[in-house]
């Protein structure tokens, strides 16, 4: 089973991202903890390669795809921005973060998920969000 969606990078298309898991959860058998777990690290991916990768640049795309492996729901999200170091970036449970209205993306998503890889790729960057199905 793959999914995939391509959208601009227009932070409004965020809201594509409810019906694309209703897609996926049509396919595969996800129960409602798995089914949120994925929400809110997709959203937060999606989010995060709109605004910081693409820069909310309507010319640049985000890709999101969707693919079950035996034992495993593999989300990968795709931008066109230059990527970033993850082990910069600052813990929102710091104390001087606690109060920011935002960072708290990728700290959300290696929660959430079983396993977050980033990686540079050819024209852009990408995240990978593992979710383990037998568990």
């Amino acid at each position: 089973m793959v999914c995939k969606m391509t959208m601009t990078s227009n932070p409004k298309n965020i809201s594509r991202i409810e019906k694309f898991l209703e897609k996926v959860g049509k396919q595969v058998v996800l129960d409602e903890i798995q089914m949120n777990k994925l929400m809110v690290s997709l959203t937060e991916a999606v989010n995060n390669a709109i605004i910081h990768g693409n820069r909310s640049d309507p010319r640049r795309k985000v890709t999101v795809m969707c693919e079950s492996v035996p034992g495993w729901l593999l989300l990968v999200v795709n931008d066109q921005g230059e990527g970033f170091d993850p082990a910069v970036v600052d813990s929102p449970l710091k104390k001087e973060n606690l109060l920011r209205e935002s960072g708290r993306g990728i700290f959300l998503m290696r929660t959430l998920m079983d396993r977050v890889e980033f990686e540079r790729v050819k024209g852009g960057y990408q995240v990978r969000l593992w979710l383990a199905l037998n568990k």
